[in-house]
């Protein structure tokens, strides 16, 4: 009989999901080829959710992009990381479609946004046309796939978004991907919620013995637990024709046959995709590269995609008492997965407890904090953290420990170094670096400068110094020489780099003139290319200048000869 009620309140709640309010065969698949996802929509990215399908392209570039339906181009941004070239259609029924990670647009797009950045000599650009200057018709080629801006491989990224600019997943519109296969599950963790509350006598998160059946749902160990308790989940899903580990659609909880949580991933705001850090274990994540969905909603989750939450998706388990929590997971073609997990109410036996040494630091999260320590000062603005913890400041010499980086941040903190012992050469030299890996590598986090103090802004903790960067950046020619002809060649092909602080930015003129060069920081190459038809003389000076983000600058020179 249970599993009658448990069934009908499934089916309920999957009525209502089956009837969409997305208009269907509205919007058509933005390739001619068969679709295959390497990232689903909504999936746990480092620091957001995905806001769109990620396409295969055949592991190369260059397919033709259709626009989903007619209307105009309403958004043309290209920028060297981040989506690289993405193209922004506006439909008339309100929605908007972007296309993202492309090689080049189609032509009369590709003029168009060419003479924006002549105009304003400028690679990485922004424009708004208005709805006469682009239209586009339905089926109309918009660009050509690509791999730009920080892809990991050619792919097109392919959003639907509604009149809020909330992104939605597009399969809700009828766009289809072949998917027969259930989620996996690969891990558990119950977490006691307080000193009272245990999971088989551990007050503290516990990863619980799963046990996959041959129908492909799982078990879990029987526990025994008292208090109140969360749940934590570490799964994915795989379409049919790829092997890649995408994000799974829909999580639903159950205790004793009553919904108590669920996430649905259909619809989000850009402003809420940074409180994925506080729906994800982020201790877990960053120590073991594992993200665990918790389904619980803690304070400072406000995700729209949590429905239904009862007690904070919490629960609340009695002395001798026997019960069950159910986990189902869903892919977006309904293949679903369930977790069961047996849980014997047993109030555990009162123990002295041994606590560990806090550092002497503590956050209240909703006032300002200020910690200073010899040349070195940090400011948290209040919110910055979601919880009160102890947090470890240390100063030694010119490097500062700001605790671990296991406690995500709401906003950026501000880092001051005091660098007035240091001579005027120095200063100039100076950055502040974040310490990576076991030989704590220094990357460049943005510094200003104002007289004798740097500051940096950061959204993450971990360890800080000053470094300095004395080296100009690298400027070596890829495809051609100096002083020779290149009547036959397509581009000019420069290759780029700096050992330290990095590329920040660069200058190219041919004869005075400055021409429009694409910066592939994965390639570390700057490429022109001759059908920009910028140049008319045989006889050509190139010149090109490179500046790292100290304002350390090369500068690179030479004559090419061209009919």
């Amino acid at each position: 009989m249970k599993k009658i009620y448990l069934y009908i309140i499934l089916f309920i709640s999957q009525a209502g999901f089956s009837q969409s309010p997305y208009p269907q065969d509205y919007f058509r698949n933005p390739l001619d080829v068969t679709l295959v996802l390497s990232g689903t929509f909504a999936e746990l990215r480092s620091n957001h959710f995905h806001s769109g399908l990620d396409i295969k392209t055949q592991q190369r570039t260059g397919l033709d992009v259709f626009a989903a339906a007619k209307g105009y181009v309403s958004r043309i941004k290209i920028s060297h990381f981040g989506y690289g070239k993405a193209l922004y259609i506006t439909h008339p029924n309100g929605y908007v479609t972007v296309y993202a990670h492309l090689e080049k647009f189609a032509p009369v797009i590709e003029n168009y946004i060419k003479d924006k950045q002549y105009e304003k000599e400028s690679y990485e650009i922004e424009v708004f046309p208005s709805p006469e200057e682009l239209p586009i018709s339905s089926n109309e080629i918009v660009a050509f796939s690509g791999n730009s801006g920080s892809s990991g491989g050619p792919h097109l990224h392919f959003e639907i978004r509604d009149n809020e600019e909330r992104p939605i997943n597009p399969m809700l519109f009828g766009i289809d991907i072949k998917d027969t296969r259930q989620p996996v599950v690969t891990a558990i963790y119950a977490y006691p919620q307080d000193r009272k509350s245990h999971v088989n006598g551990i007050k503290t998160r516990k990863e619980l013995r799963l046990i996959p059946n041959n129908n492909g749902d799982y078990n879990v160990e029987p526990i025994e637990a008292y208090g109140t308790i969360g749940f934590g989940v570490v799964s994915y899903d795989q379409q049919d024709l790829a092997s890649n580990k995408n994000g799974v659609s829909n999580i639903q909880t159950l205790f004793n046959g009553n919904k108590n949580f669920e996430m649905d991933f259909k619809r989000f705001s850009f402003d809420e995709t940074k409180h994925l850090n506080r729906y994800i274990d982020f201790e877990i994540f960053k120590t073991k590269k594992s993200r665990v969905q918790k389904l619980f909603a803690q304070p400072g989750n406000t995700l729209s995609m949590l429905n239904d939450v009862s007690d904070e998706g919490y629960i609340h388990v009695e002395d001798s008492t026997s019960s069950v929590y159910k986990i189902r997971i869903q892919d977006f073609q309904g293949n679903e997965s369930w977790v069961n997990i047996p849980i014997q109410g047993k109030k555990a036996k009162e123990k002295l407890e041994q606590y560990d040494l806090k550092p002497n630091y503590y956050v209240q999260a909703d006032e300002t904090l200020r910690l200073e320590d010899k040349n070195i000062s940090v400011l948290f603005a209040k919110n910055t953290f979601y919880d009160n913890f102890y947090i470890d400041f240390a100063v030694s010499s010119d490097t500062l420990t700001l605790h671990k980086d296991v406690v995500p941040l709401m906003k950026n903190c501000t880092i001051s170094f005091n660098i007035e012992n240091y001579s005027e050469e120095d200063k100039s030299k100076l950055f502040i670096a974040k310490l990576y890996g076991y030989y704590k590598k220094p990357y460049y986090v943005k510094t200003t400068r104002q007289g004798d103090f740097l500051t940096a802004r950061t959204k993450s903790l971990g360890t800080f110094t000053l470094a300095s960067d004395t080296t100009s950046p690298t400027i070596k020619p890829v495809n051609f020489q100096d002083g020779k002809w290149l009547s036959k060649s397509k581009n000019i092909k420069l290759k780029i780099d700096d050992d330290l602080s990095g590329i920040s930015n660069y200058r190219a003129t041919i004869n005075g003139k400055w021409v429009l060069m694409e910066y592939d920081y994965k390639k570390d190459t700057l490429t022109y290319t001759f059908e920009d038809d910028v140049i008319s003389e045989t006889e050509n000076n190139l010149k090109v200048i490179v500046i790292d983000n100290i304002g350390n600058s090369s500068t690179f020179e030479a004559t090419f000869f061209r009919k």
